[in-house]
C-alpha cells in the first residue's frame, strides 16, 4: 500500500480528510498547475495535494464504502473536481479512472471488484467529470 489517509465521517457530507494527503499521479502536465478552491492542487509534475478538511462523498453509486475503496475514491473525486472546474483537461478522465483502479488494487481490493469499479466509472462517470460553466455571481444586499 502506497500510503494511508486519515478521515472521519460527517453528518452532512460523507467524509472529511483529517490530514493533508499527497499522491503522485505520475502525470506530466504541459499546462500550469491546477488549483481548486484552495482544497486541492495538482502540480505540473503530477503531484496531487489534498488539504486537511477536504470533504468528499466516498465511493459513488451502489458501491459499498470499504477501507480498500476510500483512498481511491478520495483521489478520484479530487481529480474529477478539477475536471469539473475546468482546471484539468477532460482527456485526463480515463487516466483518473485507471488510477482509481490501480489504487483500489494496491489497497487490497479484489481484481474482480476493482474491474467492476473501473467499468462503472467508465460508463457512468462522464457527467461527474464534465466541465461546468461557472454561475454568474450575484451580489446581494440586505437592508
Amino acid at each position: 500500500m502506497a500510503g494511508s489517509i486519515k478521515y472521519r465521517k460527517l453528518e452532512n457530507y460523507k467524509y472529511q480528510l483529517m490530514e493533508k494527503y499527497v499522491h503522485d499521479t505520475r502525470w506530466s502536465l504541459p499546462e500550469k498547475a491546477a488549483m481548486s478552491g484552495g482544497w486541492t492542487a495538482l502540480s505540473k509534475t503530477g503531484k496531487l495535494t489534498i488539504k486537511k478538511g477536504y470533504a468528499w462523498d466516498g465511493p459513488s453509486g451502489p458501491a459499498i464504502d470499504t477501507k480498500n475503496f476510500m483512498r481511491g475514491s478520495l483521489i478520484h473525486d479530487a481529480l474529477y473536481q478539477l475536471m469539473r472546474e475546468g482546471l484539468l483537461p477532460g482527456r485526463k478522465r480515463k487516466p483518473a479512472d485507471v488510477l482509481l483502479w490501480l489504487i483500489c488494487l494496491d489497497d487490497g481490493m479484489s481484481r474482480t471488484r476493482a474491474d467492476y469499479v473501473f467499468h462503472a466509472v467508465r460508463v457512468f462517470g462522464g457527467r461527474a467529470a464534465r466541465a461546468r460553466k461557472k454561475p454568474e455571481q450575484v451580489i446581494l444586499e440586505a437592508p
